[in-house]
């Protein structure tokens, strides 16, 4: 039978657990008032131990026997020698148990002051590798969301690129505003990859500290155990033992590798860093103008071969592909639009003077919905530019 060893069994099953730790700890907490119990034993013993010899030392020099003669005399006196020896016996009893107190006592602390030290070192590391992981976690939704924004950005670069009615001065803007996005999802996918070495690198310090602060632990439990030391071990990893393997570590997840490749047409890439542009087919035609107002297009029912979202974008309402195909050369006249309502699904800050920022819950006014995907809304009386992605229908 392999024996079982505290650095193979206290693993946290999750990368920022330490239940395993925790678990060891509490065990030497429990022995270190085992330790104590054993010294109130051993105290209490030696004051019956002593009490028992000096009450024998006081009868037997209490007893009497002086009128007695010859040989009786002499036995009386022997037993008399016997039970103030016995009694002796007993306080020096008394003594050697306060001496293994004493001992039983110094071993506590001693291990007392090992476990506060190797405690303070196991704390520091766990609290940097619990920090560096939320850290990664934040940088990895920051790197996920750049990403979304620099592919729509791209996107309405290619829409408007194949629009012939679009002005250069229009043209320029969406292409300053895809490179904009393209540079800011490479720059968060630096800061991803680097924080996630950093988040590795930690766990394996943590997991070495680990390693040697369970083998010191062994080794004080053996110290305190006098009969079968590898049972009493495995007994106590066999019910308190919590993973065998340390939690898989975190590592770089593409935006792009766990999405198909039918939502890509392309691979050609804007700026450096690593980062795929994709397009997605979300919009089969165009609108003659640039912007129209959310009731300038008409919105006839879905028909069952309509082209429906990839799942990754939201679609923008109105713009189905059976009305775009039909939509006629020349802006059509229609009454003023009523207000329509969106709630703000994902917070967005304002990077040019005609935009408007917004927060997750705001509720805004569509006001107009341009074919580049950036849609002009009102809030509080404020009016500007914000991703048509970022809404949602009230």
């Amino acid at each position: 039978m392999t024996e079982l060893q505290f650095k193979d069994a206290f693993w946290g099953t999750d990368f920022t657990n330490h239940v395993g730790y925790e678990i060891l700890i509490q065990r030497l907490c429990e022995g270190r008032r085992m330790c104590k119990d054993v010294e109130d034993l051993l105290k209490l013993r030696a004051q019956a131990e002593e009490r028992y010899g000096k009450e024998l030392v006081t009868i037997a020099r209490k007893a009497g026997g002086q009128t007695e003669i010859n040989t009786l005399r002499d036995s009386f006196d022997q037993l008399k020698t016997q039970i103030e020896n016995i009694g002796n016996l007993h306080m020096h009893m008394a003594g050697m148990l306060r001496e293994e107190m004493k001992r039983v006592e110094q071993f506590r602390e001693r291990q007392k002051e090992q476990r506060k030290k190797f405690e303070g070192i196991m704390e520091k590391i766990q609290k940097n590798k619990v920090s560096l992981y939320k850290k990664t976690m934040e940088s990895k939704k920051m790197y996920e969301q750049k990403c979304k924004e620099a592919d729509e950005a791209e996107q309405a670069l290619e829409r408007i690129s194949n629009t012939a009615t679009a002005t250069p001065k229009q043209t320029e803007k969406v292409q300053n505003k895809a490179k904009q996005c393209r540079d800011a999802a490479n720059e968060a996918e630096k800061q991803y990859i680097s924080n996630v070495e950093q988040l590795d690198k930690t766990r394996q310090d943590w997991e070495n500290t680990h390693v040697s602060t369970c083998e010191l632990y062994e080794e004080v439990r053996k110290s305190l155990e006098t009969c079968d030391i590898a049972a009493d071990i495995d007994c106590f990893i066999q019910k308190k033992k919590t993973a065998m393997s340390p939690a898989a570590p975190v590592v770089f997840e593409s935006y792009y590798d766990r999405e198909g490749s039918a939502d890509s047409n392309g691979s050609a890439r804007f700026g450096g860093g690593g980062v795929m542009k994709r397009f997605s087919n979300l919009l089969q035609g165009n609108c003659s103008s640039s912007r129209v107002n959310v009731n300038d297009c008409s919105q006839p029912a879905a028909s069952p071969s309509a082209d429906k979202s990839d799942g990754v974008y939201a679609s923008i309402p109105g713009f189905e592909s059976g009305a775009l195909a039909s939509a006629p050369s020349e802006p059509v006249a229609s009454a003023p639009p009523e207000p329509v309502s969106y709630n703000v699904i994902y917070e967005y800050i304002a990077q040019n003077h005609d935009e408007l920022s917004i927060s997750v819950g705001d509720v805004v006014t569509v006001i107009e919905i341009g074919d580049d995907g950036w849609w002009t809304v009102e809030r509080n009386g404020q009016a500007g530019l914000v991703p048509g992605s970022y809404l949602e229908s009230a």
